[in-house]
C-alpha cells in the first residue's frame, strides 16, 4: 500500500525527524513537505532528506498567504500523490495514534472497512507545565489533554481525513476533501469517522459552513485518535509565536489560543506504544552524520531563537502571561461562571 503525507512547515526544523519516523511507523511510504520562509534550518534538512530519497521538498507554491491551500492545489499534480493509495494531509504537531491491529494505517483502514475517506477527531494535548524545550520525542513528554469528547464547551472537534484514491475529489481541504455539491446520493463516497462508523449527514455534503470540518467527538476514536500537539513547551511556543507574527511591539498578546489548547484534565498515555520503535528509527534516519548534524543545527538555532525573544520586553510579558494563564478554556469558564460553578478568582 502506498500511502503519501503533504504537509506544509516553516520552522519545524527540531520536529521533522520525529514527525518523519513515526509515520514510517505507521506505513507511510512517501513525503511531500512544502516550505516557506525558514530561518532555522528547516528547508536545508528537507533537501537532504529528499536527496536521500526519503522525502520530496518544493517550495510553497504560493504567493499571498494562504499557504495551505495553495500547496495542497499543487500537490494533486505531484507524482506522489497521483500514485498513492491513500494521501494523508496533516501537520508536524499532529500524529495518527491508531488502536486496532498491528497500530499501522492498513491496520486502521482494515478495521474502518476500506472506506473512500476517513476523518480522524482531534485530541488536543496540554503544555503539562513544560517549560523548557529539550531535544526529545515530543509524544513522550506531553501526556494530558481535555475530556476526549469535550473540548471548549463543545461537542464537535475538528478532524483531519486519510483519503483513498478513487474519492470523487473536488479538492483536497486542510482537514477533509470535498467532492462535487451536485454529486448524486449513489456516487457520494464511503466515509467514516475514527470507529468505522458512517461520518454525520450533514458534514458528508458540507452543508454546514461552520461544521465542515468537525462532527460529534463521542465514540468517534475506538480504532484511532489524532494526538495534536499545538504548544509543547513554553519555550517552543514562544518561537511559534514568532513565526507566525513576528511584530508584537505594543500589542497585547491575546492568550485564548493556548488556553484552549491547555486543558489539562484527561491523562493518556496510549500513543506510547510507539515510544521504542520510534526512538530507534529516529536512530536509524540520524546515522547518516549529515542529517543528525543538520538536527542539531535545527535544535541549536530554535534555542538561540528562544533566547533572542526572551530579551524582548514584549516576549517576556507573553511569558508571563502564559504561565499565570487560568487552565480553563475561555468558553468552559464563562460557562461555568454563568452557572454560578466558579468564582472569577478560583479560574485565574
Amino acid at each position: 500500500m502506498r500511502i503519501t503525507a503533504v504537509t506544509c512547515v516553516k520552522n519545524e526544523g527540531p520536529f521533522l525527524l520525529e514527525w518523519i519516523a513515526f509515520h514510517r511507523l505507521l506505513g507511510v511510504t512517501d513525503f511531500l513537505f512544502y516550505s516557506n520562509d525558514c530561518s532555522d534550518g528547516t528547508d536545508t534538512m528537507l533537501d537532504a532528506l529528499a536527496e536521500r530519497g526519503l522525502v520530496q521538498h518544493l517550495p510553497n507554491p504560493a504567493e499571498g498567504r494562504n499557504y495551505q491551500m495553495e500547496a495542497l492545489k499543487d500537490a494533486r499534480k505531484q507524482d506522489c500523490v497521483i500514485n498513492a493509495d491513500w494521501v494523508w494531509v496533516a501537520d508536524v504537531d499532529e500524529f495518527l495514534n491508531i488502536h486496532v491491529g498491528d497500530h499501522t494505517i492498513p491496520a486502521l483502514i482494515e478495521a474502518c472497512g476500506n472506506p473512500q475517506t476517513i476523518s480522524l477527531t482531534f485530541q488536543f494535548f496540554a503544555n503539562d507545565d513544560v517549560e523548557t524545550y529539550v531535544d526529545k520525542p515530543v509524544i513522550e513528554q506531553f501526556t494530558r489533554s481535555h475530556n476526549p469528547d469535550l473540548w471548549c464547551g463543545e461537542a464537535a472537534i475538528e478532524v483531519k481525513s486519510l483519503v483513498r484514491h478513487d474519492f470523487p475529489l473536488q479538492y483536497y481541504g486542510a482537514h477533509r476533501p470535498f467532492f462535487k455539491g451536485k454529486l448524486p446520493g449513489k456516487q457520494r463516497p464511503s466515509w467514516t469517522d475514527g470507529s468505522g462508523r458512517a461520518v454525520p449527514h450533514r458534514f458528508l455534503v458540507a452543508a454546514n459552513p461552520r461544521r465542515i470540518r468537525k462532527f460529534p467527538a463521542a465514540g468517534a476514536r475506538a480504532f484511532a485518535t489524532l494526538n495534536h500537539y499545538a504548544l509543547r513547551s513554553l519555550d517552543s511556543y514562544l518561537v511559534k509565536n514568532d513565526r507566525g507574527d513576528v511584530n508584537r511591539e505594543n500589542r497585547a498578546f491575546d492568550d485564548t489560543y493556548w488556553r484552549e489548547r491547555n486543558d489539562p484534565a484527561w491523562k493518556d498515555t496510549s500513543i506510547m506504544r510507539y515510544a521504542a520503535d520510534l526512538k530507534q528509527e529516529i536512530a536509524n534516519l540520524c546515522k547518516d552524520k549529515v542529517i543528525a548534524d543538520l538536527h542539531k543545527a535545527s535544535v541549536k538555532a530554535h534555542i538561540a531563537k528562544r533566547d533572542e525573544l526572551l530579551k524582548q520586553p514584549e516576549y517576556q510579558a507573553m511569558q508571563t502571561q502564559l504561565r499565570a494563564a487560568s487552565k480553563l478554556p475561555p468558553q468552559e469558564e464563562a460557562m461555568l461562571r454563568d452557572l454560578g460553578l466558579i468564582e472569577l478568582d478560583a479560574a485565574q
